[in-house]
């Protein structure tokens, strides 16, 4: 009976869908350039390899097939096992080669790759490939796996756009493209986005009204260095190395139980407001227990290689899990600082990057020697919240030495830390990966394909970061400023900010990247230096209007010709929440804090043991803190935030996603954050004079940054009479206050509290409020 309406329904659907995927731009459409005259093995000829044919003819020799090696020359062009008179690749001859004769072929017996394994070149591709072979067959050592050179500042055109040297490098692109960049940004949207950038917050009023007020040529200039001293930048900084570092306030697996690792987060933002350099910021974290005359700060800063889950379940076998942590601190150093998949050679050779299995394991040498056991006790009270090596901060460290340590009380207080055993620990390379299955005894040692370890390092930890910041170390460098660009742009010049291997992306402007990493290393590693270059450019200072044109020619805005548009992380969230509202206690550093949070979610994943076991919200000034300080529990992360994207930090993350879900709109609506600082806000407005469209400007103003347009107040001021009409006829507005613990003034009047209560979570639920734009 109801089957046609609904196979009508159907079609309709299907031809509007039709309609707009033959209007949307297709990546495929995007990626058909015109075959370049020079062709580079690098840019053009190895992506396709490393996507088709690396599998079978790649690095991981126990997977080779026909003996024949695709990624080194010598191997490619070498007579063929199976018959003595052919070549795989022959220079100048893609007639006599035979993998353009496979690729090329229409027999289906013959054709390479197989029919079976689903993959085919495209006729670009093929075509790519036969005149890379025509103009020699030339290889290239991968881009990302040769030192960076300062390439020479291109010559453009339009050079009144330009603010500084990045600008160069964008603009060249975009004039190559015939793209025009966009306009700067308006003063206030400006402000709004560099503040969040810097500080991970929105600018106050006064600092909007100084700023629109400044007209001279260098008050953007000005703001920015005020932003840079905040300390609000340390914080905003270091969430993202949270994020990196694994950090969380649990030891993880089932019985998650509490760990006192917070003291090196206050390091860490301690680190960043000080403006340490990044070798600096990094040896500390690898070696500080291992260089001369450590001091506390420095072995405080090793917690970094702690912060990884460890077990506290009875009958686990101990040396597996040690194992475990040796291999969690050897993928965290290839993804968070090298930007390479080392964990991907853990089990056999890497199957697409020039990484074999023993070389995985002679980087575990490095990590292999902690004074450590798998399983050092289980579930119990404050002597188990860190692991050995530990250490004690007492509170005359807090006075004298660790003075940016927010301790609050006279408690005992232990972190775990690095600390190497007197004697050396046998390094095997272990057979599948697996703990026991020991093979050759190996060194500790570095991948040849990035840089050889030099004869004059020390075999340890302290050894490993003077090879990461040789000037030599392709990756060090380029990694770092990477993850930077992508913490402002919302994606790194190179796409693939946790692989800059053969499966990474291939960056996007290649000339731009060498040149932020050499000007780096040569400016001492100054990572706030690296911040002002970026947020001067007149790249970054674009408007994120979307013109349709450039859209269709660019729609990932992958060549930068305006402002990137994205929400902001989960915790800015919650901070543009609280700082617009006045809710937000600025207090840096400290434990981590408990705030509103559904009933019964630690209680239904629990094993029943620990401090861990039932949720206990703090209160006070506790429910007021920044983002950054909300307690991770690894088995249940916060939920609200982790409907916006947080990570769970199980494990080493450089990059999060930026989903769009309707769940996001319910927790804004809801969260009774939200609801209690739009409460607290109103009741504040109400205390000042003036009229309704007065209040409900300076609340738009707080929370999206700027002033509203005329019918954006009529609309609100129309819904604020309206409300209050309701209140006032038959709505409880006593029920709708009743959120949050912060206290209502008495003297207010509740009708309008609630009506304008109504109106502030409305703006609150503008996607311009948690996006920048």
């Amino acid at each position: 009976m109801y089957r046609r309406p609904i196979y009508s329904m159907l079609v309709i659907f299907a031809c509007i869908y039709m309609i707009q995927a033959c209007h949307r731009p297709s990546s495929n459409q995007m990626s058909e350039e015109p075959i370049p005259d020079s062709i580079s093995y690098n840019f053009h000829v190895r992506p396709i390899l490393s996507d088709k044919c690396f599998a079978c003819h790649g690095p991981d020799a126990n997977k080779r097939d026909a003996d024949l090696r695709l990624d080194i020359p010598e191997e490619a062009y070498k007579a063929l096992k199976s018959n003595a008179t052919a070549h795989g690749i022959v220079p100048f001859k893609p007639k006599n080669s035979e993998v353009f004769l496979r690729i090329s072929s229409k027999d289906t017996s013959y054709i390479m790759p197989p029919i079976a394994t689903n993959l085919t070149l495209t006729a670009t591709e093929i075509a790519i490939i036969e005149k890379w072979i025509k103009q020699g067959a030339k290889y290239e050592k991968h881009w990302a796996f040769t030192a960076p050179k300062t390439p020479i500042i291109p010559k453009v055109k339009n050079t009144k756009w330009i603010k500084n040297e990045i600008d160069y490098f964008v603009l060249d692109k975009l004039e190559h493209k015939k793209i025009a960049p966009n306009p700067e940004a308006d003063k206030e949207r400006l402000l709004r986005r560099v503040s969040l950038d810097i500080t991970g917050l929105p600018p106050s009023l006064q600092m909007m009204d100084k700023f629109m007020a400044d007209n001279s040529p260098n008050a953007y200039e000005k703001v920015i260095e005020t932003l840079l001293a905040s300390p609000a930048y340390g914080e905003r900084m270091a969430l993202h190395w949270m994020d990196v570092s694994r950090y969380a306030d649990s030891h993880g697996y089932q019985d998650d139980n509490y760990r006192s690792q917070w003291p090196w987060r206050d390091w860490v933002i301690h680190a960043f407001n000080n403006n340490t350099p990044y070798n600096k910021f990094i040896s500390w974290q690898l070696a500080g227990d291992l260089m001369p005359q450590s001091s506390k700060e420095q072995l405080l800063a090793t917690a970094f290689n702690r912060n990884h889950k460890i077990t506290e379940e009875g009958g686990v076998i101990d040396e597996e899990y040690r194992v475990e942590y040796v291999k969690d601190r050897t993928n965290t150093l290839g993804k968070a600082i090298l930007g390479i998949t080392l964990e991907c050679a853990q089990c056999h050779d890497h199957k697409y990057d020039p990484f074999s299995q023993k070389e995985y394991f002679q980087m575990t040498g490095f990590f292999n020697n902690v004074k450590e056991v798998g399983l050092e006790s289980t579930v119990g009270g404050p002597e188990t919240f860190a692991k050995k090596p530990l250490m004690e901060i007492s509170n005359a460290d807090v006075q004298d030495i660790l003075k940016f340590v927010n301790k609050q009380d006279t408690n005992k207080l232990i972190v775990s830390v690095m600390g190497d055993q007197d004697t050396l620990r046998k390094t095997y390379v272990l057979n599948r990966g697996v703990y026991d299955a020991h093979g050759e005894v190996v060194q500790a040692s570095t991948p040849k394909s990035v840089l050889g370890f030099s004869e004059k390092y020390p075999k340890n930890r302290l050894g490993l970061t003077q090879w990461l910041f040789d000037k030599q170390n392709p990756l060090t460098s380029r990694v770092f400023v990477n993850q930077v660009w992508q913490e402002y742009f919302g994606r790194g010049l190179v796409k693939t900010s946790g692989d800059f291997g053969m499966q990474g992306e291939l960056p996007s402007h290649p000339e731009l990247l060498d040149w932020l990493a050499v000007d780096f290393m040569n400016h001492g590693w100054d990572i706030k230096r690296l911040v002002k270059q970026i947020v001067l450019s007149a790249t970054y200072r674009q408007s994120a209007v979307v013109d349709p044109d450039k859209f269709n020619v660019d729609p990932d805005n992958i060549f930068l010709a305006r402002a990137p548009r994205y929400r902001i992380p989960a915790e800015h969230v919650r901070d543009v929440v609280l700082s617009s509202s006045g809710l937000l206690v600025p207090t840096i550093g400290g434990p981590s804090v408990k705030p509103y949070q559904p009933a019964g979610l630690w209680e239904a994943a629990t094993s029943g043991r620990g401090l861990l076991a039932s949720y206990r919200q703090d209160h006070q000034a506790s429910l007021y803190r920044r983002g950054l300080y909300t307690f991770i529990k690894r088995t249940v992360p916060p939920p609200v935030m982790a409907i916006f994207d947080a990570s769970n930090r199980d494990q080493c993350e450089v990059k999060r996603l930026n989903t769009n879900t309707p769940l996001q709109a319910l927790a804004m609506l809801n969260d009774p954050t939200v609801l209690e600082a739009s409460r607290v806000l109103a009741a504040r407005l109400l205390q000042d004079k003036g009229t309704p469209e007065t209040k409900i400007i300076t609340a738009f103003r707080r929370i999206v940054c700027r002033k509203p347009k005329e019918q954006e107040i009529k609309r609100l001021t129309t819904y604020y009479a309206d409300q209050l009409n309701t209140f006032k006829q038959k709505a409880n507005a006593d029920k709708v206050l009743a959120v949050g613990e912060f206290p209502i003034d008495q003297k207010v009047n509740k009708t309008q509290l609630a009506a304008l209560m109504g109106v502030i979570t409305i703006i609150y639920n503008l996607e311009e409020t948690i996006t920048k734009s």
